[in-house]
């Protein structure tokens, strides 16, 4: 079911029409002036991946190379930018660790797990 975007050439208005089948040829109206006065827009999509299919495109070998790992700043915006890259969302205590990295703390060596964690 395809979702078609127009601009309104008289008021400039971003329209959306959804149309529910692939063959149904949509007759597009601009809802704010009524006019039918419209330029097909070309619109933007997303494409879902799989974690293990997004690993495929970032280069872990070369991203990293010139990040100091002594520095929380440079490996916080490293880590931002891999999260970003990956396009996936790591949950809130990625963002409260990266946060601190950012105000300049190192995180502790054993901050990603618990003691259940350690028995695997």
């Amino acid at each position: 079911m395809p979702i078609y975007e127009y601009r309104c050439l008289n008021c400039r208005k971003r329209v959306t029409i959804f149309v529910r089948t692939i063959g149904q040829a949509p007759s597009p109206v601009c809802d704010r002036c009524h006019g039918n006065n419209l330029e097909r827009l070309v619109s933007s999509f997303a494409v879902m991946k799989s974690w293990g299919a997004s690993l495929d495109k970032v280069p872990f070998s070369d991203a990293g190379a010139d990040v100091d790992e002594e520095d929380p700043r440079a490996m916080a915006g490293y880590l931002r930018r891999m999260k970003h890259e990956m396009g996936e969302e790591a949950g809130p205590e990625f963002d409260e660790m990266v946060d601190r990295m950012e105000a300049g703390e190192l995180p502790d060596e054993d901050a990603g797990g618990d003691a259940e964690d350690a028995d695997l």
